[in-house]
């Protein structure tokens, strides 16, 4: 678990074998953990497998990392997590939502040592006994139990708000597993290709070595004598070097970044019980299915008198210029530093595509079957940001990088904490959303596994051009108590995306045509306290001046079967628990808080290896 900069390496060449990585071995005098009801197939499974890629589909969720914004030993909550969430998607085939389990839950309430380490195998059997939610309700914070972040009410969900602050809300998902155990066998090796083949990904023990630490591509031989296991990571997959005297490999996602290693993961050497692997500590476990039965009602709208309408509209006009109305979103600031307009090279989809060539409907969750869209996200924890400016903008050119890959792994999720740092459009206290474009173009945007979302702020960075701590980091040991200052430093080398072409787009025929055509979009919306409560079905609220203060992003539209209202599909970025998985259905053309009114895009730009 343990990333370190050159300074670091020199001084502990040799001693990575010796080094707490994280993971902790189940007591010798206790028997392992398991709960086991059915066998596997007995069919023999393929000599090469990726879950990365089946039949062109990715299963695979978010990449991490462990070690920001400060060094926490949560590898063992990691694996188990990630290797979960995994099987979730493939258990749902793939389907939108994409569901990415809560680490955090397990580091403040679960079992073993927090920050210090633990056991996957520990982790499948308390995520059994008590359920787990996702990163939207408990967002990694890289502090357990141990050193600052205790289990409390709102550990394993909760919402943050300027008037309420930090409760748990009333309702939201949880998820939890039927059987788990260990991957056993008299061939270890066999044992545990049949596992990732029939059921999917496993967490397995490994031996950390400095060879380990320093790798960044290849497929990887360690010591012979690393079998000391302290770190755990997942293996997704397996295959062989091409040639006659190719090596046999196990395919394996670390949780130390993207920076890190062939984007995060690496490729071992199979067979041979390499820093390891194969020494019968790998555990599996099989998610029971909590998400079938989640329904949403089926309609919203908000009715009123249409006089009252027109007063309250008037009201509210004044009201919001004296700042004598909460503004949820805080989305819009007078000044930014990038929000110099448009750029414009091509001609943009609303100039070339023909109305009657668009479908009736279009959704970028389900386009022949694939989910393009990148994680849900919550600007609302572990604090009160006002972020949605960034939010929204970042998830939309992130599903748009997803669309024009193919949606291969690694999927991409920017990181709003980056551009807050950067002051690139504004700060928690809100900001402008065509600015994160600007920005995007001109600087360029990390990922979330560069720096991950704190909703607060920090910096601003003076030159983001440059590599900065507050703009992509890694840390090592230890796991620092609060107060202490944590042992972290700006990474060199990471990589950014930039967006080729930003402009803005209004209207209902336009923003369609963009959507289609390119993938989502950010629009503004009046945030009201009625859009606040929605829980699902197809909102609407008659407003005379709808007021801008939030900013979400578009995906599709589609068409009420009933009624033949049509209406846009929206992404928040409130968590899963609000609306409709953290989405929600407004009405077209009219009373929709003004969603058509402003709007803005940006093509990705593509770079060559």
């Amino acid at each position: 678990m343990k990333h370190f900069g050159l300074f670091v390496l020199v001084f502990l060449v040799g001693t990575a074998s010796s080094l707490n990585y994280g993971h902790k071995p189940w007591p010798h005098h206790l028997p392992r953990p398991s709960l086991i009801k059915s066998s596997l197939p007995s069919d023999a499974p393929p000599p090469a497998w990726n879950w990365a890629s089946v039949d062109g589909v990715n299963y695979l969720t978010q990449a991490k990392n462990q070690h920001i914004p400060q060094y926490c030993g949560s590898c063992w909550a990691q694996a188990a997590t990630s290797s979960l969430s995994d099987r979730i998607k493939i258990a749902r085939k793939a389907a939108w939502p994409e569901i990415n389990i809560a680490p955090q839950v397990l580091i403040s309430c679960g079992p073993m040592d927090g920050c210090h380490g633990g056991d996957a195998g520990a982790a499948n059997k308390w995520i059994a006994e008590n359920g787990i939610t996702d990163e939207t309700c408990a967002i990694y914070q890289a502090r357990g139990h141990d050193n600052g972040a205790p289990c409390s009410a709102v550990s394993t969900c909760e919402t943050c708000w300027p008037e309420t602050g930090c409760t748990r809300p009333k309702k939201y998902l949880t998820y939890t597993v039927e059987e788990y155990g260990d991957v056993e066998g008299d061939d270890q090796e066999a044992a545990m290709m049949a596992e990732i083949y029939h059921r999917g990904p496993i967490s397995c023990a490994i031996s950390v070595t400095d060879e380990l630490v320093a790798y960044t591509g290849g497929v990887f031989t360690g010591p012979k004598n690393a079998t000391e296991l302290n770190h755990d990571i997942s293996v997704v997959g397996y295959g062989t070097e091409s040639g006659d005297n190719g090596k046999k490999y196990w395919i394996i996602r670390n949780s130390w970044g993207t920076y890190w290693g062939e984007n995060g993961f690496f490729r071992l050497e199979r067979g041979i019980n390499n820093i390891g692997i194969e020494s019968g500590a790998c555990s599996w476990a099989v998610p029971k299915d909590t998400w079938s039965d989640v329904h949403f009602p089926t309609y919203f709208q908000d009715g009123g008198d249409r006089l009252m309408e027109k007063v309250w509209g008037l009201l509210r006009k004044i009201m919001i210029k004296y700042k004598k109305v909460k503004s949820r979103g805080t989305c819009r600031a007078e000044k930014a530093l990038f929000a110099n307009g448009e750029r414009v090279i091509s001609p943009q989809p609303q100039h070339t595509l023909r109305s009657s060539h668009l479908p009736e409907s279009w959704d970028w969750r389900n386009v022949s079957g694939k989910n393009y869209l990148s994680w849900t996200v919550n600007q609302h924890i572990p604090v009160y940001c006002g972020s949605c400016w960034a939010q929204g903008t970042l998830s939309a050119l992130a599903d748009r990088f997803n669309i024009v890959n193919g949606d291969k792994y690694p999927e991409l999720a920017l990181s709003p904490q980056a551009i807050i740092n950067c002051r690139a459009g504004g700060s928690c206290e809100g900001g402008n959303p065509a600015a994160v474009y600007e920005f995007a173009h001109k600087v360029g945007v990390p990922d979330v596994t560069c720096m991950v979302y704190e909703a607060v702020d920090q910096g601003p960075i003076e030159d983001c051009t440059k590599p900065h701590i507050d703009l992509c980091r890694d840390c090592t040991w230890p796991p620092p108590n609060p107060g202490d200052k944590p042992n972290c430093w700006a990474k060199q080398q990471f990589k950014r995306y930039f967006a080729e072409e930003y402009g803005y787009v209004s209207g209902a025929e336009n923003m369609k045509k963009e959507i289609y055509k390119r993938g989502p979009i950010g629009c503004g919306v009046d945030a009201t306290d009625e859009f606040d409560a929605y829980t699902g079905g197809i909102f609407s609220q008659k407003i005379l001046f709808p007021m801008i203060n939030h900013e979400i992003s578009v995906v599709g539209w589609g068409k009420d079967e009933k009624t033949g209202e049509e209406y846009w599909i929206g992404r928040n970025s409130w968590g899963t628990y609000w609306g409709e998985y953290g989405f929600f259905r407004i009405k077209m053309h009219k009373h929709n808080l003004g969603i058509e009114r402003d709007c803005v895009w940006a093509t990705p730009k593509i770079q060559t290896p």
